[in-house]
This record gives structure tokens, sequence and C-alpha cells, in this order.
């Protein structure tokens, strides 16, 4: 990557030529303290009450806020919980839905075409097979 002149940073894109003035875009990050309004150094993410939060802060505002949560922290069971997945239920072993429903109807059971069948059917059907 190529620098420009009096700037120890890689350039992120090519610099825009219009005319003779060379123009060149540049974006910086400033942290500043939430609280007090001094340089921040760190964002601070934690989590109260179901609510997460976020607050930029000085290494001195961020080590006091640490030091006043520590006695509790330190009395804290962890919450940390795996990401959710998608479970799968297990019903058993699977049957021919198609076979119970017709077998049901046989036998004077009232069920529905579609949807979940009862589990007494369910037991029914698998006691007479």
């Amino acid at each position: 990557m190529r620098r420009l002149p009096g700037n120890p940073f890689p350039a992120p894109h090519p610099p825009l030529q219009i005319g003779t003035a060379l123009v060149v875009k540049e974006m910086r990050l400033v942290l500043t303290d939430d609280l007090d309004g001094s340089p921040g150094a760190e964002t601070v993410s934690f989590a109260l009450d179901g609510s997460a939060y976020e607050i930029e802060l000085s290494e001195k505002n961020a080590a006091a806020l640490r030091e006043a949560l520590a006695p509790y922290i330190a009395k804290a069971r962890s919450a940390n919980r795996p990401a959710r997945t998608a479970s799968r239920r297990s019903s058993g072993p699977k049957t021919d839905t198609a076979a119970v429903r017709a077998w049901a109807k046989d036998s004077g059971y009232e069920i529905s075409e579609r949807g979940r069948i009862p589990s007494a059917v369910l037991e029914a059907y698998e006691a007479a097979h």
C-alpha cells in the first residue's frame, strides 16, 4: 500500500486528483468518555436486569466501574449461555401418520385430516399393532 506524504498510515483508497489539487478523505474514530467528556480509551459492555449496555470510558473511569462492580461480580454466578440452536423434538420412532389416520377412522375415532394426532389415538394404534 502507498503512504501519503506526512501520513504514517497507508492510504485506504487511491488519492483523488482534481486538477492540480490532491484530495484525500481521512476518517478517524475518536472515543470520548461518556461521563466526563475526557478522551475515551475503550467501550465497556455490561448487562443489568436483562438489558445490555455499552459506554465509552477513559481508563480511569473504566477501572472505577470495574472496581465498583467487583464485589457483586465476586458473589454472582456466570450467566453466559451458549448460542441458541434449533432443538429437535423426538417423539420416539417415526410412525406412518397416514396409516394411523386410516386405522383411527376405521376404528371409529374422530380425527382430522391434518394436524397433530392425539396421543390417545397414537397409543391405541401402537397397542393394536
